[in-house]
């Protein structure tokens, strides 16, 4: 039996431990230390019912909060009502915004976001407005 493929064999074996195997372990330890997705300290205090301002701009409703995946679920509030939607819920004025400007509730399109995207709270949503979205956030906070 020829046994002069096994130096080749064990050649290749020891190659692929070399290329592989740091890559794996780098990978899982992260090489360098990553910083966090989101700033020190704690989420901010989102509870159900209230409206929040975000990062970018635009104003929601919280519908869930699930503080195990550090996630909310949103309605997102507009300032433009489009009556061919039939889950648009408006709001009273004066609840979002300046100059007492209605919005409007987009009920038929919850979102999830990151808690670390919550910005600046806006208040409370009305009870009466609240039973009508309440029913949206998939499980209470």
């Amino acid at each position: 039996m020829d046994t002069s493929w096994w130096p080749a064999l064990a050649a290749v074996v020891a190659v692929a431990l070399v290329v592989l195997l740091p890559r794996r372990v780098l990978g899982a330890r992260g090489g360098a230390p990553r910083p966090p997705p989101h700033g020190p300290g704690p989420p901010p205090p989102v509870r159900v019912g209230e409206l929040w301002g975000l990062v970018d701009g635009r104003s929601c409703l919280v519908l869930a909060v699930r503080p195990h995946r550090e996630r909310a679920r949103i309605a997102w509030i507009t300032g433009k009502y489009d009556d061919r939607r039939p889950g648009v819920i408006p709001l009273p004025p004066g609840v979002v915004g300046r100059q007492g400007r209605g919005g409007f509730l987009e009920a038929d399109r919850p979102a999830e976001v990151s808690l670390w995207e919550f910005r600046t709270r806006l208040g409370t949503l009305d009870p009466t407005v609240w039973d009508e979205a309440k029913g949206l956030g998939g499980g209470a906070g």
